[in-house]
């Protein structure tokens, strides 16, 4: 039954496309050994993808919810072309593969490997049939929900791999330890399916070099560069602004820059969903083409001169600016 309510849940995240697109959207199938396979994928492909074009386009890894599936590319694929039209972000390539509800994780008893096959298997498959970056730069991953989770672990993994992350109400937890999560938090998750991808029993260590909180709790050094940018709405039905504000609050206290957003009224499902992604493509947009004149433009810069001076005069220390760090000292 409570699968069933997800797959009903995760079909009213996003409202349906209203227009044919201008792109093209490819459904096809990626052979792989690390889950069972091959993994249906559902690709979009902006208007005027030219193959031989000497700039690649940015490749946006989309990773769909629970009880989601490849074929939420489809309405997905008509708020990308919208932010497309509306210059938030370039056009791009964009992959969603089917992964029912396996939190893109590798399984602890290695039966499933979700994760490798989305860092290893679908990024060299992107790469070898499409023009897409070959490198970090460029390659963008997000997802909603149970795709929030993953494309946050995923992203705090493997900073190599990725130029940003956009996490959607990621399903996260507000903890650092598995025993530290409430019935709140995981009310919806049954101990069945936690054990089958955490061992069973739940392997406590396991969990935690999963969790994105306690990766960014024990090593925040490695994501200084990591374009981040975390959202969920204060109304959540899942509770899972608590766990995205626990991201973030760690995110501050160690420095990281990111971008942070509690979105008022806004639900796990309905109307909120496409103007929510829209912001994330926006972010992307500036992770791609960073506006320096926030921070350079002679205006800023005259201002920031004059602070500084009020600074050194009150005996305070003057730090240069760091886009990858927050501004505490």
């Amino acid at each position: 039954m409570m699968l069933r309510i997800l797959v009903l849940a995760f079909a009213a995240l996003i409202a349906p496309a209203a227009q044919a697109l201008e792109g093209k959207l490819v459904n096809l199938r990626v052979e792989t050994t690390n889950v069972p396979g091959p993994v249906d994928v559902a690709i979009y492909l902006p208007a005027g993808y030219d193959a031989k074009r000497a700039e690649a386009y940015p490749l946006i890894i989309q990773l769909h919810g629970g009880g989601g599936s490849s074929a939420n590319m489809t309405a997905m694929a008509q708020t990308l072309e919208d932010g497309i039209k509306r210059g938030l972000v370039p056009p791009s390539v964009s992959v969603m593969p089917s992964a029912g509800r396996s939190f893109y994780m590798n399984y602890r008893d290695g039966s499933q490997k979700w994760e490798t096959f989305v860092v290893e298997d679908l990024l060299a498959w992107m790469r070898k049939g499409y023009n897409v970056p070959k490198g970090r730069e460029g390659t963008l991953i997000t997802g909603i929900s149970m795709g929030g989770m993953g494309s946050l672990r995923i992203a705090f993994k493997h900073p190599d791999k990725f130029q940003a992350v956009a996490s959607m109400e990621p399903g996260i937890e507000p903890a650092l330890a598995f025993k530290d999560v409430k019935l709140r938090d995981r009310f919806w998750r049954d101990d069945a399916l936690m054990e089958s991808i955490y061992g069973k029993p739940v392997d406590e260590a396991y969990w935690a070099a999963n969790n994105p909180a306690t990766i960014a709790n024990t090593h925040p050094e490695k994501l200084v560069g990591l374009g981040i940018y975390l959202e969920a709405g204060d109304q959540d039905m899942f509770f899972l602004h608590h766990g995205t504000e626990f991201a973030h609050r760690i995110l501050f206290d160690e420095g990281i820059s990111h971008e942070y957003r509690l979105v008022k009224g806004a639900e796990h499902v309905g109307p909120s969903i496409t103007p929510r992604f829209l912001d994330a493509l926006e972010f992307f947009g500036r992770v791609l083409n960073p506006p320096n004149n926030w921070t350079e433009a002679p205006a800023v810069k005259q201002t920031r001169d004059r602070v500084d001076g009020f600074k050194k005069a009150a005996g305070y220390p003057v730090a240069p600016v760091d886009g990858d760090r927050l501004r505490k000292e």
